[in-house]
């Protein structure tokens, strides 16, 4: 086996700071910003829309970044959210693009603020979800941009979300049930809450308000009561007339493109092995295939500018960097603007390939293929990489890791598991309680399907994932040693009722749904520790490298420490990297650096692939 026609990408290509990504333009035309380097760090840079390479950093930190930011319809202020250190205690600034200015406003502690409302019709108010008074529950808070005044509007009666129309109005909210489900609330003109939607928990995770219709009088609905798929329902609340607007036998709705004025959606997206569109405004639809028509990859459009003249459009591909073009309707013009990484035309990418099998009690479970170049398909090594949620699912695009295993010489193989999101309820819920059964049996029949075709080296495959993903190899490890040459896993969870115990105060109105989908500790508390990968520590006999990041609030720094501790006290081969300025996840590319190091070095002991000489 050669890979000398395929040249070694180098780390930082793939995990370092991005050069620009995640474009927006202003409401009004003028600016465009984006996310960038700032002497090593990402921050907000600003500048004319006409002029990509006239921006400027308007956000100056100095630590873990800034990467989420929105202009507003004041036209003069851009907002944004940091944490510290992966805490995810995110707090508010504004920032004045006039003066530079920039003000923290939520200044709390323990807090976490979250973006509820701001609009065309409002621009220079927004709503702010802060649990300042109840660690559990968000409050909503108005916030005059003027004065940066936060002033609070109304008291959360026990809503893990609120429904609010584009006129700032709260017209009601989700209470989750006991039972995992939730109930809708509408709020009457007399500012009463009624229940207005019983959802079930079988329902839940593929039923939800989508948002209002301008006037107020129409509620979108996802919703797969009655059905197997969420389809895309419009209800007219005066009369309760449902009528269906898009759906699929067996594909959720993924996502609406909707008129940024009426607010009625113009077309439906359906994530199948590709992205697929079906459009409910045929002009819009001719425009956006117009657009499909030019790029090669999966079309993303936003439409940020409020006369809709001009849209950002992303151009997707499975193999080469994300690519962001300016759209002047008008004209019909497409200008390229950037793309995410540059440097990454220079080199030789894989395609991402879709694929699926059959699993052992007959479920159809798909995913995707990521071959190395250059070689023959044949007994190849592999690593299984387990996406995390794992209410979630993997998607045909670029993936920096799926290419980073391609390159290094093995097949990335991505399965989205029963339990995984947009196949469907059916398939949603049978992953319920299934972490470390069902879940674990679709990943083991991925290896045997593709070790029968003669594609994988069933001798040298390798388990690998972050938070449900790190729980994953773990259990590969623990539950079904001789599946996999080594493991590894990122804050990932060790202990499934230390996990369920220590879960972030604002996930706590949502966690009858976390004991319907992996186990109530109350009731299933053996059942539970058997799915622990702590409990059959004793069982592992293949090389596991852990990842934890110390300040993580969702699978704490302990479930970690744990099976490391147990590890060690049984003298099984290990590696244990901690970072002291982490959450979930690596953001800093010092840390990336550091864990992509030790994970090739550790993948290709034990795998054989291909390291990058430092």
């Amino acid at each position: 086996m050669t890979y000398d026609a395929v040249p070694l990408i180098p780390r930082d290509v793939l995990f370092g700071n991005p050069e620009r990504l995640l474009p927006s333009l202003s409401p009004d035309g003028s600016r465009l910003g984006f996310v960038a380097p700032d002497e090593g760090v990402l921050n907000v840079w600003v500048g004319p829309a006409d002029d990509p390479a006239a921006a400027r950093p308007v956000t100056h930190d100095r630590d873990r970044g800034v990467r989420t930011f929105m202009f507003c319809h004041d036209d003069r202020t851009l907002v944004y959210l940091q944490d510290t250190d992966g805490d995810e205690d995110w707090r508010l600034y504004a920032l004045d693009l006039e003066t530079g200015e920039a003000a923290l406003v939520t200044p709390q502690d323990k807090v976490t603020a979250q973006l509820l409302g701001h609009n065309r019709w409002h621009p220079t108010s927004m709503l702010v979800g802060l649990n300042a008074d109840n660690p559990e529950l968000h409050d909503v808070y108005r916030l005059d941009l003027a004065t940066r005044e936060l002033t609070k509007i109304a008291v959360n009666p026990g809503y893990a979300e609120w429904l609010i129309d584009s006129d700032h109005r709260i017209r009601g909210g989700v209470a989750m049930t006991e039972e995992g489900g939730a109930v809708v609330y509408r709020r009457g003109d007399d500012g009463t809450d009624e229940p207005w939607l019983e959802i079930s928990s079988e329902d839940f995770l593929t039923t939800g308000v989508s948002g209002f219709s301008r006037d107020g009088s129409v509620v979108y609905l996802s919703s797969s009561v009655g059905v197997n798929a969420a389809r895309l329902l419009r209800v007219d609340l005066a009369t309760g007339e449902e009528t269906v607007l898009a759906e699929d036998p067996e594909y959720d709705v993924a996502g609406t493109a909707r008129h940024p004025e009426t607010l009625e959606p113009q077309a439906v997206m359906f994530l199948k092995e590709r992205l697929t569109w079906t459009y409910l405004d045929p002009e819009f639809g001719a425009e956006v295939d117009r657009l499909r028509a030019q790029l090669r990859g999966e079309v993303g459009i936003s439409r940020p500018v409020r006369d809709d003249r001009t849209w950002l459009v992303h151009d997707q591909l499975s193999d080469g960097p994300v690519r962001y073009y300016r759209y002047h309707r008008d004209s019909g013009e497409l200008e390229f603007l950037f793309s995410h990484r540059p440097e990454l035309e220079q080199y030789d990418l894989a395609e991402m390939e879709p694929f699926s099998f059959t699993a052992r009690d007959g479920l159809t479970v798909h995913g995707y293929l990521t071959f190395p170049r250059g070689v023959e398909r044949t007994h190849l090594p592999a690593v299984l990489d387990v996406h995390g949620g794992p209410w979630h699912r993997d998607t045909w695009g670029y993936d920096p890791e799926a290419q980073w295993f391609a390159n290094r010489g093995y097949v990335g193989v991505q399965v989205n598991f029963r339990g995984s999101t947009g196949y469907g309820k059916a398939f949603g819920n049978a992953g319920n309680k299934q972490w470390g059964r069902a879940m674990h049996t679709d990943l083991l029949d991925a290896v045997d399907h593709l070790a029968g075709q003669g594609v994988i080296d069933p001798e040298r495959v390798g388990i690998y994932g972050g938070s449900y993903g790190g729980y994953a190899a773990l259990a590969g490890a623990a539950f079904t040693p001789e599946v996999f040459r080594c493991a590894v896993d990122i804050v990932g969870p060790s202990n499934l009722l230390t996990l369920l115990a220590s879960i972030p105060e604002y996930w706590k109105p949502q966690i009858a749904f976390m004991h319907t989908r992996v186990g109530n500790p109350e009731t299933e508390r053996d059942m539970l520790w058997d799915r622990s990968p702590l409990s059959k520590v004793d069982q592992i006999t293949i090389p596991v490298l852990v990842a934890q990041g110390k300040n993580d609030p969702r699978v704490k720094v302990a479930e970690a420490e744990q099976i490391v501790a147990a590890l060690e006290e049984k003298g099984l081969d290990h590696e244990y990297l901690l970072f002291e300025d982490e959450g979930h996840g690596l953001a800093k590319p010092e840390n990336r650096e550091r864990f992509y190091a030790a994970a090739e070095r550790f993948l290709a002991t034990h795998l054989g692939g291909r390291v990058q000489q430092d």
